[in-house]
């Protein structure tokens, strides 16, 4: 499928995307990150939200805090994984906003001080909660048909959906919610802006379906293991995409098994 590029952006510079909502991208580039975390700030009449707030990185800190003037009147969080919240607590400590996230946090030692559940809104967006990549990720929509999805939808790749808390089937089904809606423009955890996201969502579910077959049919003739499914699907490979590659494979893979079509055989798999 066809993904997005960009330029290479300079790090924790303020780029505007859309009217009154603000895009930093975070000092930390890599093959699952691309050019790094975008961290959003959204203007409000009480000062701005700040939407991941990133990694754990002094200079990405004061980044949001300049760019904010320290006036954050809130920290929104996508997911637990490090990439989206280890700043949360500095960024907590030195402006005193609360932090709103999914009630069940996937991190033990993190609870939200605003637990959110699915539907509720929070200066004036709604959280969606879209379980897949992670169990606690929501995306937050507008009524002006502005959402961001975090790492449930990024622009310049598929995500990585890694059991137990990556979930395939919850994963499909978050993104066929949000080919039911009618947003027009997307705002993604890694990569740039997207308008007009749903022929793109389509692509990504129709990617999503031929990976599926191609296990299966990998499998119908003979027991094979991830690995040795990636070495058939995944070709060719980025050696540092490997692990991750592996760990989407066996979330198909428990989906299958779900329905009934594929079962475990020691440490390979077989279609039932």
């Amino acid at each position: 499928m066809q993904f997005l590029t960009e330029p290479e952006p300079a790090r924790d510079v303020v780029i505007p995307v859309a009217p009154g909502i603000s895009r930093l991208v975070a000092a930390n580039p890599g093959p699952l990150t691309y050019h790094g975390t975008n961290t959003y700030v959204i203007d409000g009449a009480d000062g701005a939200s700040v939407l991941d707030p990133g990694p754990d990185d002094t200079v990405h800190v004061q980044a949001i805090l300049r760019a904010t003037g320290g006036r954050v009147a809130r920290i929104l969080l996508s997911h637990t994984h490090p990439d989206h919240f280890g700043a949360v607590h500095s960024l907590r400590a030195a402006t005193g906003a609360l932090t709103h996230a999914f009630y069940h946090s996937q991190d033990p030692h993190f609870s939200p001080d605003i637990p959110l559940d699915d539907g509720d809104t929070v200066a004036g967006w709604t959280a969606l909660h879209t379980p897949g990549h992670a169990a606690d990720h929501l995306c937050f929509a507008g009524a002006d048909g502005v959402i961001f999805t975090a790492d449930h939808v990024m622009t310049w790749s598929t995500s990585v959906v890694s059991p137990p808390s990556g979930d395939m089937a919850a994963y499909v089904a978050s993104l066929r919610r949000l080919l039911a809606r009618d947003d027009r423009l997307l705002l993604p955890g890694h990569g740039p802006p997207l308008a007009a996201p749903r022929p793109f969502l389509q692509q990504l579910l129709a990617h999503r379906a031929h990976r599926e077959a191609a296990v299966l049919a990998a499998i119908a003739d003979q027991p094979r293991t991830p690995a040795a499914l990636v070495d058939i699907i995944y070709t060719p490979i980025d050696p540092r995409l490997r692990a991750a590659a592996e760990r989407s494979v066996l979330a198909h893979l428990l989906k299958l098994q779900n329905e009934g079509r594929a079962a475990p055989q020691g440490d390979a798999w077989r279609a039932a």
